[in-house]
């Protein structure tokens, strides 16, 4: 859809009903990459899609699978999901006593890697790492809350963005810098200006109330097309 931004839609605020239909959707309105959420219920409260279902999925869409992992078990999540044939694992810094051993791990594969930082944890834990990833994600909210709607977006976000956007040019890198969580319309525009170029669409910036994802895209369109003008001017 737009040449310099990653959009992926957050499969899990899809119709989980009607899952294949909304898949096949969002490929037609241009999407090419699916966020997917394996969440354990342990590292956060929230069990919204299970292996198997991306395993169906993969057999219905060719579109690249972008997973975040939320779980204190990676060591059985990462083989099962390399298994299915993804084409990124994201895992949290917090639940990863082997970082570089995950990279390693998922590397072999031929799978891209990234890491996921929690909303209080500091860039600069990746400092050692960075040269060893392909994509940083960095939430907005507590990870596992995106239903709640008490949970707003931390206030800190566009300082973090463009802490770790810094960062990655400081070390000559094209690491993807992705956000998560509450990444909505009005947002969008100052998210793009602090340095994030992959952007997680979810009940705020795409599954839109009351509109279909037609409608819901379009507005998408008119929000980053000026921000990405502005940006290149």
């Amino acid at each position: 859809m737009t040449p310099n931004l990653i959009l992926a839609p957050s499969l899990m605020c899809a119709d989980l009903v009607n899952l294949e239909s909304a898949v096949h959707q969002l490929e037609q309105l241009g999407f090419h990459t699916f966020h997917i959420d394996i969440i354990d219920g342990q590292f956060a409260p929230s069990m919204p899609l299970g292996l198997d279902t991306v395993a169906r999925l993969r057999a219905i869409t060719d579109a690249d699978f972008d997973i975040h992992l939320m779980s204190v078990h990676n060591e059985f999540f990462i083989p099962e999901l390399l298994k299915i044939g993804v084409q990124n694992i994201t895992f949290h810094w917090e639940s990863s006593l082997h970082v570089e051993h995950y990279l390693n791990l998922i590397h072999s594969q031929g799978v891209q890697a990234g890491i996921a930082l929690n909303p209080a944890t500091p860039v600069s834990v990746l400092n050692y790492v960075l040269d060893h990833i392909e994509k940083v994600t960095i939430m907005l909210i507590n990870p596992g809350f995106a239903q709640d709607a008490a949970e707003t977006r931390i206030p800190y976000a566009l300082s973090k963005i463009q802490e770790m956007a810094q960062l990655i040019q400081q070390h000559h890198l094209t690491t993807q810098l992705q956000v998560d969580g509450r990444v909505s319309l009005d947002f969008i525009p100052q998210l793009i200006a602090a340095g994030a170029n992959n952007l997680v669409l979810g009940n705020t910036g795409l599954f839109l109330k009351g509109k279909t994802l037609a409608e819901s895209q379009q507005l998408l369109v008119q929000t980053i097309t000026p921000a990405l003008q502005h940006q290149e001017a």
